[in-house]
């Protein structure tokens, strides 16, 4: 995670500079590489190697899209210094799923980026929730269905920041927080077909050029349960 952290502090520092304060981007990429306890140091070294002022190799940002078991439609997004081989290995992990990539466009019309903030059901209350999260912009904030769910604070990207901030000013622990793409619908998936995405989802997110994968699969508590 942190190889993967530091490819996207690079590309962000390389494209926008390397002050977060200007550079919305940078900073996105800076809280997560946090988030998955990147030491400072680490992150120092990648914003320099991004600007300039360090050797280090050059990643451009590829994404790549098609279907997957059960007609479930995927993005993966990567960082890569070499696409072909990039495209090669993820091509390959599509078919051993026995499915395949599609071409730019054929499913990202079906996603949103947004800003998407969790907080444990017994972290806060409506109102107070509601109150810091509105005002600082959010776009819906939507309760848990049971005590084992979470508040779901949704906003545009350029205001999410801005809404994180204010719910951690309000006292609320925020339990995760990241930019994601957000399916318009979802393609409920049943039996092997979970099994086979799950399989897909673990060889993309262990290639090390690839920084996330995103679905639009609807598969229930019992399906999961009954991966063992």
């Amino acid at each position: 995670m942190w190889s993967k952290c530091a490819r996207a502090i690079m590309v962000a520092a390389r494209n926008g500079g390397p002050d977060p304060a200007m550079n919305l981007t940078l900073r996105y990429a800076i809280d997560e590489a946090r988030s998955c306890n990147m030491p400072k140091d680490n992150i120092t070294r990648a914003i320099d190697k991004g600007a300039g002022t360090a050797g280090g190799e050059s990643y451009e940002e590829v994404s790549y899209e098609g279907y997957g078991p059960g007609g479930v439609a995927i993005i993966v997004d990567a960082l890569t210094d070499n696409k072909t081989r990039t495209v090669t290995e993820v091509r390959t992990a599509f078919k051993k799923a026995g499915c395949s990539l599609g071409a730019s466009g054929s499913v990202s019309y079906m996603f949103q980026t947004r800003g998407q903030i969790l907080i444990e059901a017994g972290k806060t209350d409506e109102d107070a929730l509601m109150e810091a999260a509105l005002e600082a912009g959010a776009e819906d904030v939507i309760a848990p269905e049971s005590d084992e769910d979470s508040w779901t604070v949704l906003s545009e990207a350029p205001t999410f920041i801005g809404v994180r901030e204010a719910i951690e000013k309000a006292g609320i622990e925020i339990g995760s927080a990241e930019i994601t793409k957000l399916p318009d619908t979802t393609q409920q998936i049943t039996g092997d077909d979970v099994r086979k995405l799950m399989n897909l989802t673990d060889a993309l997110e262990d290639n090390d050029d690839v920084q996330k994968v995103f679905s639009n699969a609807d598969i229930s508590a019992e399906e999961l349960a009954n991966l063992g």
